[in-house]
């Protein structure tokens, strides 16, 4: 029986339940879950670094954004409020669509 040790999504419990097999898990404490889900974010950023095609990628991305929104939910906000925070910066700095790469600056 392979071991996992990792944070999985919701529904992946039942899922396997379904499918005719037996699993093991629990419940994280408060401190475990935050410390597994940037361990998983990091994971799911390797494999978006590593994703074959776009496909790959963006279903890599969402799950980073699926994980980053369970992180605001812990600092007591949800989706929206980030949403709103990012539309927010993006008015007030800009975004990065607009590929500047800063090399220096000067106090002249």
């Amino acid at each position: 029986m392979p071991t996992y040790n990792k944070l999985v999504r919701d529904r992946i419990a039942d899922i396997i339940r379904e499918n005719g097999k037996t699993l093991s898990s629990r419940i994280l404490e408060h401190g475990e879950y935050v410390e597994a889900l940037k361990v998983k974010f990091n994971e799911e950023w390797r494999e978006y670094n590593e994703a074959p095609d776009d496909t790959h990628a963006i279903e890599e991305l969402a799950d980073m954004l699926e994980i980053l929104y369970n992180l605001a939910k812990l600092h007591g906000v949800d989706e929206e409020v980030v949403n709103e925070v990012c539309q927010r910066k993006r008015r007030e700095r800009g975004g990065f669509s607009d590929k500047v790469f800063l090399i220096e600056v000067s106090d002249d």
